[in-house]
């Protein structure tokens, strides 16, 4: 354990990063949960994840444009491929989602075998450099996610199909490189989860929850130098644990049944 590696220069615009996924994922979470399509951010994230890959593979400069255009419209073409999917066989679109996601990672796969820095390209895909985010980015991120934002605020859950899968492409897009896949699926599911017994404030909840998670696990990482990202994906989760806790309690309180 060593405090004195808290670095605010360092934790800052990572907790920043977090606090902007957490922004756009709660919501969107919330939404998931309720049209059954739990696992989708894993399929997409990846699906954008091999357009990186196929970027770097082509010689593209990793933090240029082209990258970005790259993840983007593979998220997009996955994205409108799910949304056909649900259109067509609503009643096995989980498992379309699985079977995308699994064709997606092994593509990755596929594509990094014969380069000599895969692995580490995988880890970053899958785990993120939350700690290392460019300071730049974060400035474009956020106001995508304003807009991203107000598009949700102002649709709600009357958002059809091809938006939402639209507004999910470019928010996932945008999260897995700043944060990593495993965050972007942490931050989507975990609040939603945790909070599914409110029925006021629920979103309210979730950003908390999802910031506390962030910042606990930073600092948590830097104490007892461990992989952030990990770090921040079980801290999240106890908390999670805890709010759930909480409030399945005071349900159960409130329907007269304090056992």
């Amino acid at each position: 354990m060593n405090a004195a590696a808290i670095d605010l220069s360092i934790l800052w615009p990572a907790f920043l990063a977090g606090v902007l996924v957490t922004a756009t994922h709660v919501p969107l979470g919330i939404q998931v949960l309720k049209r059954g399509i739990v696992f989708i951010d894993l399929a997409i994230a990846q699906i954008a994840g091999v357009g990186v890959i196929l970027a770097d593979w082509f010689g593209l400069e990793p933090q240029g444009w082209a990258v970005q255009g790259c993840a983007l419209l593979a998220a997009l073409a996955g994205a409108l491929l799910l949304t056909w999917t649900e259109k067509r066989w609503p009643e096995v679109q989980e498992a379309m989602i699985g079977v995308c996601f699994v064709l997606a990672a092994s593509g990755a796969l596929l594509l990094l075998a014969s380069n000599p820095h895969g692995a580490e390209h995988l880890k970053d895909l899958l785990v993120g450099q939350i700690l290392w985010v460019n300071r730049g980015h974060l400035a474009l991120v956020t106001l995508l996610y304003s807009v991203l934002l107000a598009i949700l605020v102002m649709r709600g859950e009357r958002a059809g199909r091809v938006l939402f899968y639209v507004i999910f492409a470019f928010a996932v897009t945008a999260s897995v490189q700043l944060v990593g896949l495993y965050l972007v699926f942490t931050t989507l599911i975990v609040p939603a989860l945790a909070t599914r017994q409110l029925t006021r404030y629920r979103v309210h909840a979730g950003y908390v929850l999802g910031a506390a998670g962030y910042a606990l696990g930073l600092i948590v990482s830097t104490v007892a130098d461990l992989p952030s990202g990990p770090a921040v994906v079980w801290a999240m989760a106890g908390l999670a644990i805890l709010v759930f806790a909480i409030t399945a309690r005071n349900a159960r309180a409130a329907a007269g049944n304090p056992s």
